[in-house]
């Protein structure tokens, strides 16, 4: 699974697809069989082991995170990322079998003024408590509409054809508590040094790289973590 770089699944009635998108959503998926499974064929060999600066990196300078008692885990990925749109269905299995000492949370991109723009997308989302119903369908409005959100108009429009009251949407876009957040995510994509999506950081010490079993590789760090300290 190569990475977008940085210069460069939900049920039916929550995805907002129609029978043909879902058809063209699931063949995207299949075709992409290694991601979505997370065991690409290089991560099934017997004895994989995921190896320093190729399938991740050690922190110079580890970054605090919250004191929860949980192995924090972090996606950032970016809503215009096939990779990151590719990798989803992968992710959520993996989400449905998280064990209770591990967190996990999103964190959007905001490499240039494009990738900011769609910061705003997710953390409009979390601010209306519409993540779980909004995120695969922002994906999906993206990679299989072909209609990208790159304004606050076409959020508008989409909030209008999901049934969210614009206004709403609006207030919450152009809210202190989403630029806050905002500038939170960029800090911590400056923090771990993100530069290719879907990367995951994990524990502040560690963070596994859009490579192939990428996975494999975030359960081996929270193993890590988890016996080793």
């Amino acid at each position: 699974m190569p990475g977008h770089h940085r210069h460069a699944h939900r049920a039916a009635a929550q995805d907002g697809l129609s029978p043909v998108d879902r058809r063209r959503f699931a063949l995207q998926a299949a075709a992409l069989a290694c991601a979505a499974s997370g065991l690409p064929a290089r991560a099934q060999a017997p004895g994989f082991v995921p190896t320093e600066d190729r399938d991740f990196r050690v922190l110079a300078r580890p970054v605090a995170v919250p004191a929860t008692g949980k192995i924090e885990v972090i996606e950032f990925f970016w809503y215009a990322c096939p990779h990151c749109f590719a990798f989803e269905p992968a992710l959520e299995g993996w989400l449905a079998r998280l064990p209770s000492d591990v967190g996990f949370h999103r964190v959007p991109v905001g490499f240039d003024a494009r990738k900011q723009t769609h910061q705003r997308i997710f953390y409009t989302w979390e601010a209306l408590g519409q993540v779980d119903q909004m995120h695969v369908r922002t994906f999906t409005r993206f990679h299989v509409q072909r209609k990208p959100i790159d304004s606050l108009a076409d959020m508008l429009a989409f909030a209008q054809e999901s049934g969210l009251d614009g206004a709403k949407v609006q207030a919450a876009w152009n809210s202190f508590g989403v630029q806050a957040r905002c500038r939170e995510a960029l800090r911590l994509e400056d923090d771990y040094g993100i530069s290719e999506m879907p990367e995951l950081a994990i524990g502040g010490r560690f963070v596994a790289l859009a490579r192939p079993g990428v996975l494999i590789t975030t359960d081996a760090l929270i193993n890590r973590i988890r016996y080793h300290g």
